[in-house]
């Protein structure tokens, strides 16, 4: 990857030209659906390789600034520039599975496919529909999808049933999905609201692995301060869909959250 450099980088069979100094740049964004303002008046940016939490109550819209960042949805008010390139103007694709990959609390995995399936999916992007069938059948490009489950501990799995894997089993799938799509950013949407804690803090701690060495941006909602302050260097408190405070996570208090937690929000 070219960190926090300005470069091109090749992927399928074009070349991503983009501004690599900033992962994100984002500008007075508003969003609402049926009347209901969720996202109000957001600006921030995000250099390539930061960690950032967002934190906030239930209904505080964590979801649906994720899902603008992810280009899933598109602002009423306002622009959101991923790597320079305005999110309006990106549509579902090679171009955005490039940029960015996503993983939450619901796996977004197919229960009846073997584990090696769900991690091959990931290269669905980059792949055209007639390769991306035919690696359904085959071994193509298996040993990418092997060494991706042996870093998530799951080599010893790969052709079992999903349904068959414990729910912390299957955050790690989704997980190598990530690894083989080999995105520059990931988001993730609350990925271990439910897990145990021990569960958690495995799929967090691969969360890190995965984006630190290579300089992968990652940004993540929680609710945990302890998986906040041990894995992410900054945060985010969004409260009734503006951002109450964007800090290092050393100055995150107590009575931060406090504050941010203290009212109950309607989304």
């Amino acid at each position: 990857l070219c960190g926090n450099r300005e470069c091109g980088k090749s992927f399928g069979d074009f070349e991503i030209e983009s501004d690599m100094t900033l992962a994100y740049r984002v500008s007075d964004v508003s969003f609402e659906a049926e009347g209901n303002k969720i996202i109000r008046h957001v600006s921030l940016s995000v250099k390539p390789g930061e960690r950032v939490a967002i934190l906030g109550a239930s209904g505080a819209g964590k979801t649906t600034l994720l899902r603008l960042l992810a280009a899933q949805i598109k602002p009423n008010t306002g622009e959101i520039f991923l790597y320079g390139e305005n999110t309006s103007d990106l549509d579902s694709g090679e171009k955005l599975s490039r940029y960015v990959g996503v993983i939450n609390q619901q796996y977004d995995l197919i229960q009846e496919l073997s584990v090696r399936n769900n991690v091959m999916a990931g290269n669905l992007g980059r792949w055209g529909m007639w390769r991306s069938m035919l690696s359904l059948l085959s071994t193509i490009d298996s040993d990418i999808g092997t060494r991706a489950l042996e870093r998530v501990g799951l080599s010893d799995k790969t052709h079992q049933r999903l349904s068959r894997l414990s729910g912390g089993e299957q955050q790690r799938v989704a997980v190598a999905r990530l690894i083989v799509q080999d995105p520059l950013l990931i988001i993730a949407d609350e990925p271990v609201a439910s897990l145990d804690p021990t569960r958690a803090f495995e799929v967090m701690s691969l969360l890190h692995n995965i984006t630190s060495p290579t300089d992968k941006t990652l940004i993540s909602a929680l609710h945990s301060y302890d998986l906040t302050t041990h894995f992410f260097e900054r945060v985010i408190g969004l409260r009734r869909g503006e951002v109450s405070f964007d800090i290092p996570v050393k100055e995150l208090s107590k009575d931060d959250l406090e504050k941010l937690y203290s009212v109950d929000q309607d989304d």
